[in-house]
């Protein structure tokens, strides 16, 4: 069963409109030490983006028949730890890059220091909010932290983003790629997924590894789509100079599998994202159409 490309995109344009009028509230009612602080922060989160992570969070949420609302917080907790996680990505010591979102990134339009610094103040904030998710237990919250610490740490994301640095210009295996994908950009994904099915206490064992393996699969896909639109994308449209992964010589899937291996290998992770799904009724059809939305993007 795929769904319309329509949900998909009326889901992801609600859940963006829902989750950009949450960032900008809460960050407003945090006060301000500092204004340039403050505009850093605010220029990370609300300058554009996707917002597939807390749309995945929102979705997963009404997959197990919760209300999109109790997974509101969790889902701008994500997108905080996201921000900060491209804000540091984006660094001289790191990828070194000076166009994110079709702007110029955080350390070119403020400084090195700042951008620093709003990448923590963000990693800091997303954990003190979901915290204090209004409408959890405190027993679920405290999961929900330990989850997202988990994914966001150095066995997730940043564990992930160190295996990155140090495979540039070095000869990997497929397995070895997917290791680095699934720590670098999958484990956020997964902890989406995970997140939003949290919300609901009578969540099955089953319920919630069904909902994992489609997220692994679907953390994979957002990858390979990035790959191949790094070389066939328009810098105009993704946001980001086209070839930039081959230019620094980071191993990609096309580099590894050529570039109908990857789009071959994007439809069997798209196919085995939505059979993770079948035990799930029409409550799970926005994310069978994120999925299909993953594999079709342009940007």
């Amino acid at each position: 069963m795929t769904a319309q490309p329509l949900l998909a995109e009326s889901f992801l344009e609600t859940s963006r409109a829902r989750v950009d009028a949450e960032l900008d509230g809460r960050i407003a009612a945090a006060g301000e030490t500092s204004d340039r602080l403050q505009q850093a922060m605010r220029y990370g989160v609300l300058g554009g983006g996707k917002r597939i992570r807390p749309a995945l969070c929102l979705a997963a949420a009404k997959a197990v028949g919760q209300p999109t609302e109790s997974a509101l917080v969790p889902a701008c907790a994500l997108e905080l730890v996201h921000a900060y996680s491209l804000i540091h990505d984006d660094l001289p010591a790191m990828d070194n890059d000076e166009l994110r979102r079709g702007r110029p990134t955080a350390h070119i339009a403020f400084d090195e220091a700042t951008a620093i610094l709003a990448g923590d103040a963000l990693q800091a904030m997303a954990f003190g909010w979901l915290a204090e998710a209004p409408g959890l237990d405190d027993t679920t919250r405290i999961a929900m932290v330990r989850e997202l610490a988990h994914a966001s740490g150095y066995r997730g994301m940043v564990g992930g983003q160190a295996i990155d640095l140090a495979s540039v210009g070095k000869a990997l295996t497929i397995a070895e790629l997917e290791s680095m994908h699934r720590h670098k950009t999958g484990a956020l994904i997964e902890a989406s997924v995970r997140l939003g099915a949290m919300t609901a206490t009578q969540v099955s064992d089953r319920q919630l590894e069904d909902l994992s393996c489609y997220a692994r699969a679907l953390g994979l896909a957002f990858q390979v789509q990035d790959d191949l639109l790094d070389i066939e994308g328009d810098t105009a449209v993704i946001g980001k100079p086209q070839g930039s992964d081959l230019a620094r010589g980071k191993p990609t899937f096309p580099s590894l599998l050529g570039i109908q291996g990857a789009r071959d290998h994007l439809s069997q992770l798209k196919k085995l994202a939505l059979q993770s799904l079948a035990g799930f009724g029409a409550e799970a059809d926005p994310l069978r159409a994120i999925a299909d939305y993953v594999v079709a993007r342009t940007h």
